[in-house]
C-alpha cells in the first residue's frame, strides 16, 4: 500500500515537528451525518437547511429552529466516530504535535480520543444564550431519538432570562476569532498538512491549507473527488477518508 502514497508526504509524516489535521463535512458524512449539501428528508424536506441556520430566521421562529438544531444534535448522539476519526486521534500518538481544526459542529472528534480540538463553526454541544453569551451547559448528553419536524421551544438563560441558541456560527455571523487565529498560527508552523474531507472553497477556513503551503508545509487533500493541488509538495489522495486515512498510517508508521 505504501507505492500508492507519495515518497515525499510519507517522509514528511515521519518526521514531522508540527503536524496540523483540517476536517470538514466530509469526515462527520462517513458516519451517517448529514451535510449541508444533503437534500432533507422526512417532515423537514420542506425546509432548506441555509435559511434555517440563521441568526433572523431564530429570532422570526425559534421553536422550529431550536427543533431543527435538537433533531440534528440527537443524530449526531446517536452516531459513531469512524475509520478516518480513529486514525486522527492514532496520529496524535505518532507526531511530536498535532493540531486539529474541524469545521464540523459534532463530537465525534473527541469521542474517537482528539484531544484539544479548535472547533471553527462551533459546537452543537455548547449551546451559550443569545443575548449575554453566557454558556448553558445543561443540554441531555445522551442520544434520543431522533423527531423530525418537531418544534421545541429553546431554553432561558440562567443569567438573565433570555432564549438559549444553538451553540454554532450561522450564516452571516463571524467565525469565533480565537479560534481562527490559532488555526492560522498552526498552519504557519506547521511542516505537513492534511486536509480532509472538505472542498477547501469556503473562505476565511479555506485559507488554512493555503497559509500551510505558502509556509513550506508539505499538503495532502483526502477527499472522494480529486482536489487541485499547485506545487510538487501538495497532493491529493482521492477516496474516503476511512479507507485513505488508515492505510496512510500503516505506510507512513508500520
Amino acid at each position: 500500500m505504501s507505492a500508492t502514497f507519495p515518497h515525499v508526504l510519507l517522509d514528511a509524516l515521519r518526521t514531522t515537528r508540527h503536524l496540523v489535521v483540517f476536517t470538514g463535512a466530509g469526515v462527520s458524512a462517513e458516519s451517517g451525518i448529514p451535510t449541508f449539501r444533503d437534500a432533507l428528508s422526512g417532515l423537514w424536506e420542506r425546509f432548506d437547511p441555509a435559511q434555517l441556520a440563521t441568526p433572523e430566521a431564530f429570532a422570526e421562529d425559534p421553536t422550529l429552529v431550536w427543533g431543527w438544531y435538537e433533531w440534528r444534535r440527537m443524530k449526531v448522539l446517536a452516531a459513531q466516530p469512524n475509520l478516518a476519526h480513529h486514525a486522527i486521534a492514532e496520529l496524535e500518538t505518532c507526531v511530536p504535535r498535532l493540531t486539529l481544526v474541524t469545521q464540523n459542529v459534532d463530537d465525534l472528534h473527541e469521542r474517537a480520543g482528539s484531544t484539544e480540538v479548535i472547533h471553527l463553526h462551533g459546537s452543537l454541544h455548547q449551546p451559550r444564550c443569545v443575548a449575554c453569551s453566557m454558556p448553558h451547559g445543561t443540554l441531555s448528553s445522551a442520544p434520543g431519538e431522533p423527531e423530525e419536524g418537531r418544534r421545541l421551544e429553546p431554553p432561558r438563560c440562567l443569567h438573565c432570562g433570555e432564549r438559549v441558541r444553538p451553540g454554532v456560527v450561522w450564516f452571516g455571523e463571524m467565525l469565533p476569532e480565537s479560534a481562527l487565529q490559532a488555526a492560522f498560527a498552526a498552519a504557519q508552523d506547521c511542516d505537513c498538512l492534511l486536509s480532509i474531507g472538505t472542498s477547501g472553497v469556503v473562505q476565511p477556513a479555506a485559507m488554512i491549507p493555503q497559509l500551510a503551503a505558502e509556509s513550506g508545509a508539505v499538503v495532502a487533500h483526502v477527499n472522494p473527488q480529486p482536489v487541485s493541488v499547485h506545487g510538487p509538495r501538495e497532493f491529493s489522495l482521492e477516496g474516503p477518508a476511512g479507507v485513505v486515512l488508515p492505510a496512510l498510517l500503516d505506510a507512513a508508521f508500520q
